[in-house]
């Protein structure tokens, strides 16, 4: 069906992508931990994949895309210890988890729609399968590759490799470097080796989430939700799986272990993972005061942005870099892209209006040119999905565009051939393919929908005061500084900005 090849981070090559069961793809992507707001390198990855997903789609394959929801209140550290930072939200704003649970995952979706993500075709949550996890938790101790301890069970690592397994294949690490690296405290560890990792935690009386099992009351570990949920969905093989590179150990790492343990195969024919985001060169983090969310990107409301970007303006920026290597924000890369956007839409415009008449003969270089271009963007996606060279060649191409619609709206030096590619080409890679649109938002980071509205709020509110009508004035501040909107009188009339 297809040229495609995909970077396989397990065989660490690329290789031609040969479908289990064609024209069907099964695809797993590890979504947000729904603790907190998405971050933006959250919205990287989701980007990444998304693009994955349409260019498949674009093909002719019929993609099942699943993507979980971690609403359970695993641990976090490598071995499934640690925080519990569903119950550590909770506590903090003083409500139920599961509120915390139904307040970030709306976010998330509201984030997704926003920046154009598709939604998967199941999005499965840890909590909804409880009652699987257990089961492979039982099916891992009956072959002999995990354990019981004081309640809680962890696999067995050793007991794997002995097996003539290789964990560590897929990050390239050495268990017995994994050993030396972990400290024994004092012979308290109630696991076998410390290379060890939590399938069912006992829970503590103060724990909040926590379920009844053959070992008492407790909670998944960290990994063992994707093995089972990928499996129910997808199968014991399947074609992908995806995740940020983070992820790669030792979630990954895990979830091979396990579906190998409990399936006696290879879970996934090609592992892909989306490489790291930085801001000005540095690692984004809260310590380091660069951390922005999604949404103060597209509001401004950073201390580090000279203003709002539009969320196609950040996902352009996203698709100039490919998937599997490092991207550095900064804010001429932010303007660069936000010029760019303008470009390939403004293009997309005046495509609508360009005709071809056929009365001049054809140049064969210009012809040439714009072949080369559109051939271009099949031949980037079927390079590992490289929507950087695919961007290089719609901006190619709407140079083209520009030249055509400034000199008469016409494309005569073309034959129709030529013409309906450059027509079918450049509208299919840039909206269905990279899934980049136009906006209610403008490119210069305004929002003309949301002017406009504001506009007569503050004339409404202007004439309140006039007739010293208080109580409706602040009746107006209140409400939208509920909705995140800030007024601000000035000697120069009243402004507004979303906090």
């Amino acid at each position: 069906m297809s040229a495609l090849h995909i970077y396989n981070s397990l065989s660490r090559q690329k290789e031609l992508f040969t479908p289990i069961n064609p024209p069907f793809v099964g695809m797993y992507i590890c979504g947000p931990t729904v603790y907190n707001y998405v971050h933006l390198g959250n919205v990287r990855t989701f980007t990444a994949f998304d693009v994955v997903y349409r260019y498949l789609k674009y093909l002719g394959y019929n993609v099942r895309y699943v993507r979980n929801i971690t609403d359970a209140g695993h641990l976090t550290n490598e071995q499934g210890e640690g925080k519990n930072r569903m119950e550590d939200q909770a506590k903090l704003e003083r409500i139920e988890p599961m509120e915390i649970v139904q307040k970030y995952t709306l976010s998330f979706h509201e984030v997704c729609s926003l920046f154009n993500l598709l939604p998967p075709t199941i999005e499965p949550t840890a909590t909804g399968h409880i009652v699987e996890q257990i089961d492979m938790t039982e099916q891992l101790i009956q072959k002999g590759l995990a354990y019981e301890a004081n309640g809680s069970v962890y696999f067995d690592v050793k007991a794997y490799n002995n097996k003539g397994n290789n964990y560590g294949k897929l990050s390239g690490r050495n268990i017995d470097e994994l050993l030396a690296g972990y400290r024994d405290l004092d012979g308290q560890d109630e696991k076998k080796s410390s290379v060890d990792f939590a399938l069912w935690k006992k829970a503590s009386p103060e724990h909040i989430m926590q379920w009844n099992s053959p070992w008492g009351s407790g909670f998944p570990g960290w990994h063992i939700e994707c093995s089972v949920m990928s499996t129910k969905y997808l199968g014991k093989r399947f074609d992908i799986h995806g995740g940020g590179m983070d992820l790669k150990f030792p979630h990954h790492e895990c979830e091979i272990a396990q579906n190998i343990g409990a399936c006696n195969e290879e879970p996934v024919n090609y592992w892909m993972h989306s490489n790291m985001l930085n801001f000005n060169g540095q690692k984004m983090s809260k310590s380091l005061g660069n951390s922005i969310l999604p949404l103060e990107l597209v509001t401004g409301n950073h201390p580090l942005l000279d203003k709002a970007y539009s969320p196609m303006v950040v996902r352009l920026l996203f698709l100039q870099s490919h998937y599997a290597s490092e991207l550095d924000i900064n804010i001429k890369s932010l303007q660069d892209a936000e010029k760019n956007l303008r470009k390939l839409l403004n293009a997309a415009n005046y495509l609508q209006e360009i005709t071809q008449s056929g009365e001049l003969k054809p140049d064969v270089d210009i012809e040439n040119q714009i072949h080369q271009l559109c051939l271009g963007c099949k031949g980037a996606m079927d390079d590992d999905f490289n929507t950087a060279k695919t961007v290089a060649n719609l901006l190619g191409l709407a140079t083209h565009i520009n030249t055509y619609y400034n000199n008469g709206k016409t494309a005569n030096n073309i034959s129709v051939d030529v013409y309906n590619s450059l027509q079918k080409y450049y509208v299919e890679y840039l909206f269905d393919v990279l899934g980049l649109k136009n906006e209610t938002q403008n490119t210069d980071g305004s929002n003309e929908t949301l002017d406009k509205v504001m506009n007569l709020v503050i004339d409404i509110r202007k004439q309140a005061r006039e007739n010293k009508d208080w109580t409706t004035s602040d009746k107006i501040r209140d409400a939208l500084k509920d909705a995140k909107i800030n007024i601000k009188d000035n000697k120069d009339g009243t402004t507004y900005e979303l906090i």
